[in-house]
């Protein structure tokens, strides 16, 4: 399977792919190239329906110019807690961050979510994120700020007057609501479509029927969630020979 970045002969047949609805991993395949890459690259180039292939090429490259190596200090090099492959974690936080932007969210709040999901404290301050994902204070904030509105994170203020930026089991229980809401304001905004158009006009029963649908959906997920609510605070049986004590520093990212 080729390595290495890709050509602007590959994006060029990227861009072909997804004009022609091929699914991601269809693409790969054609390219031989693991699907993740694929993902990945359409997402932070605009998505399947702003993918340009010349644009993401230069975009690439821009992005290679500003990019500076790392230095050995600036590499994480701290030993990963429970033994951990640094290079496997490594890894698996690019795929959780891939699968995030896939499900809607930008790159720069995908890549804060992943970070701090993969940390055994489930909290990092602003500096440690910065220094983890190497990008600008500017940038953590502006994600921080995009995913407190989403209801995924939780802003604490700790020792020293810093603020932690944490998430819980309960978020994610308080976000699967927030999207229920949000069903439950295009309900209301729909029938009041019904309303303005009239009743009995074409245009007002398909805005109520996608008002009924919607209403069925936000009822469904709303009654599924507090029946659930009690799973994310049961802990999960430890697997069978995983006898492992929590590490003192009790993190998957180092707060070095």
């Amino acid at each position: 399977m080729p390595g290495g970045r890709l050509t602007e002969q590959e994006r060029r047949q990227i861009a072909s792919g997804l004009a022609d609805d091929l699914p991601y991993a269809e693409i790969a395949r054609r390219l031989d190239r693991p699907t993740s890459t694929i993902t990945r690259e359409v997402m932070r180039n605009g998505g399947p329906g702003g993918y340009h292939a010349a644009m993401a090429h230069r975009a690439t490259e821009r992005r290679a110019r500003r990019r500076r190596p790392a230095s050995p200090r600036a590499r994480d090099e701290t030993p990963q807690p429970y033994g951990r492959d640094a290079e496997a974690v490594a890894e698996y936080e690019e795929a959780l961050t891939t699968v995030l932007m896939t499900s809607g969210l930008p790159r720069m709040p995908a890549r804060v979510l992943a970070c701090l999901y993969i940390t055994d404290a489930a909290s990092l301050t602003a500096s440690e994120l910065t220094r983890h994902l190497r990008v600008s204070p500017a940038s953590v904030s502006k994600a921080i700020a995009f995913l407190e509105g989403q209801n995924l994170v939780r802003r604490e203020r700790g020792e020293g007057r810093r603020d932690h930026y944490s998430v819980d089991d309960e978020l994610f229980y308080q976000s699967t609501i927030t999207g229920a809401q949000a069903n439950n304001q295009l309900v209301e905004t729909a029938r009041r479509g019904v309303q303005v158009l009239g009743a009995q006009t074409p245009a007002a029963v398909r805005l109520e029927s996608i008002a009924r649908y919607l209403d069925f959906i936000s009822e469904s997920i709303m009654r599924a969630a507090e029946q659930a609510r009690e799973i994310l605070h049961t802990r999960p049986e430890t697997t069978r020979g995983d006898d492992t004590e929590p590490s003192a520093d009790g993190g998957g990212i180092s707060r070095g």
